[in-house]
């Protein structure tokens, strides 16, 4: 397995505009587009259509979990990537932990979910496998020992952790290192600008001394970010309206104000720049957004090529901290 030199930033691909995660050799579209709505309000022919969509865009990094609709999304990202003959141009992330049929991380429970997510993916290997959840029933070691046996065999090139705390990732590679086995490469925490501290301050500092590629997930903020929550009427609408309903406050319409000014400033939508602020911070290789429709995708790629200013950006950290 070839393994780059580790920067602990991202940096450019072997293609223009794609960044390296971590200290792999993948180099990834600066936006994942998310999984986690296939099989559940997207149907496969939305499914389809969103992910040509992204991939018309210049996207390859597709994130999903065995848990997302009990499966299901893995099974419609397979098929389509089957069906367009582009496994290959594809770099697929998927996650492993919460599923009903091997829920945890036990070395049995890792190893099963993840043969069956590569049966539902149509695939022989993942990219990226994320640890969905920190499972302190099991010990670390046979967690990694686990991933690493899975590396070996090839079925596996990667592996990063979503929602673990700065000092579980100390001992994850503290634990790696004893055992002379791979090291994780990325980390996957929500991240957007109405959920800052999280992962700014102790995950942050971690992520940079170990050279990890972050991924923010709820990039958008349950698609409050994107502007078109701005009243209980608005909330009430959509079905997915409840998840949003926790940023509609005094907070929240300032950070929409303040992405509304820049947004008109550059001729964009106000997702475009909500997802070019996160892609201006250290380490962040490429937020995860989701689109429940075609027409939504083009203002997610869209802020890979959005050069926010410094003066916008300290205005959008200053009106969301």
């Amino acid at each position: 397995m070839t393994t780059a030199i580790d920067t602990g930033r991202p940096s450019a691909g072997a293609s223009s505009g794609l960044r390296q995660i971590g200290a792999s050799d993948l180099h990834v579209f600066p936006l994942a587009i998310s999984g986690n709505v296939f099989g559940w309000t997207a149907d496969v022919v939305s499914t389809n259509a969103i992910l040509d969509a992204y991939a018309s865009g210049g996207g390859n990094f597709v994130d999903t979990a065995d848990s997302y609709a009990a499966g299901r999304s893995e099974i419609m990202i397979g098929n389509w990537m089957r069906d367009r003959r582009n496994r290959p141009d594809m770099v697929v992330a998927t996650k492993v932990g919460k599923s009903a049929d091997n829920p945890g991380l036990s070395a049995r429970a890792l190893t099963a979910s993840v043969h069956a997510s590569l049966e539902r993916l149509r695939t022989g290997y993942v990219d990226l496998l994320y640890l969905h959840v920190d499972d302190e029933s099991v010990p670390f070691e046979e967690t990694l020992y686990a991933v690493d046996e899975l590396i070996r065999a090839g079925k596996v090139r990667y592996f990063g952790v979503s929602d673990h705390t700065g000092n579980r990732l100390i001992e994850a590679r503290i634990a790696s290192g004893q055992m002379g086995i791979a090291p994780m490469v990325a980390l996957q925490n929500q991240y957007n600008l109405l959920h800052r501290g999280e992962y700014e301050g102790d995950l942050a500092r971690v992520a940079d001394r170990q050279g990890l590629g972050v991924m923010p997930r709820f990039a958008l903020a349950s698609g409050f970010l994107t502007g078109k929550y701005r009243s209980r009427s608005d909330i009430a609408k959509n079905s997915r309206g409840a998840e949003a309903a926790k940023y509609l406050s005094r907070k929240g319409l300032r950070v929409l104000a303040a992405l509304d000014r820049i947004a008109q400033s550059h001729g964009v939508p106000v997702a475009t720049v909500a997802l070019a602020w996160l892609l201006s911070k250290p380490n962040v290789v490429a937020p995860v957004a989701s689109a429940s429709r075609a027409d939504q995708v083009a203002d997610l790629v869209a802020a890979a090529a959005l050069p926010l200013t410094r003066a916008q950006i300290a205005d959008l950290d200053k009106v969301s901290a």
